[in-house]
């Protein structure tokens, strides 16, 4: 039993008849049967990979990181690297490491700081030169320039705390599901355990997309943050 709404995120617990097995097999043959059509495309491996790449490169396309020699493969590997890892999370009694802060800060620090350094080692007054928006009032210069400073230096946080926040609360929804699904088993009637079967599935399928949603607008940010890199 847990102590917390928290200790799901600890592999050690075991709660009886949890059924998060079954879950996971009902919501996978759920995805099978409704993408049976795309499995019989051949090679199926290169063929996700192809489109993995695709879509960030098309954003990439769109911005200066197009001129970063090697950014659309660094980008394209994160980008892989977070859906493994958003999808590893889901499987039941797995660690999952992008719903810890630590694990996703370490992903988006280095590419933020690395940005950062390239920018002022590249063209260092056109850096300081962008701190201050076209058009500004003179008074108000001083102040912009903390503003900007400050929302440049809290981006690394932002990106890791969005990850880590949309992945912690997919799995502690489904914690608190499967921990009612499991009471209703012995307390509840036939119409209540089918309620909550059918939340269930349907909310692990929602927590699939939430799992690439969430990798791709990682990957995006930081193909944003490049289009202030000096031309």
């Amino acid at each position: 039993m847990f102590m917390d709404i928290f200790s799901s995120f600890d592999d050690n617990n075991q709660v009886f008849m949890s059924l998060y097995m079954l879950m996971w097999i009902f919501s996978l043959m759920t995805i099978v049967l409704f993408s049976s059509s795309y499995w019989v495309m051949l090679p199926r491996w290169s063929s996700i990979i192809s489109i993995f790449k695709d879509t960030v490169s098309s954003q990439i396309f769109r911005s200066y990181g197009i001129n970063m020699g090697g950014f659309i493969n660094i980008v394209t590997g994160l980008f892989l690297f977070l859906i493994v890892m958003n999808l590893s999370g889901l499987i039941p009694y797995v660690f999952s490491p992008t719903s810890h802060l630590a694990i996703s800060l370490s992903l988006g620090l280095p590419f933020w700081l690395s940005l950062i350094m390239s920018a002022v080692i590249y063209n260092p007054s056109s850096v300081v030169a962008g701190l201050l928006p076209m058009g500004a009032p003179a008074p108000l210069n001083p102040f912009l320039v903390i503003i900007e400073t400050v929302s440049i230096m809290v981006r690394p946080i932002t990106l890791s705390v969005r990850l880590t926040a949309n992945m912690s609360a997919g799995h502690i929804v489904l914690t608190l599901i499967g921990n009612y699904l499991t009471t209703s088993l012995f307390l509840s009637s036939v119409f209540s355990m089918l309620l909550l079967l059918a939340i269930q599935i349907l909310y692990t399928i929602f927590e699939f997309g939430i799992s690439l949603i969430q990798a791709y607008i990682f990957c995006l940010l930081i193909t944003l943050y490049s289009d202030e890199h000096p031309h």
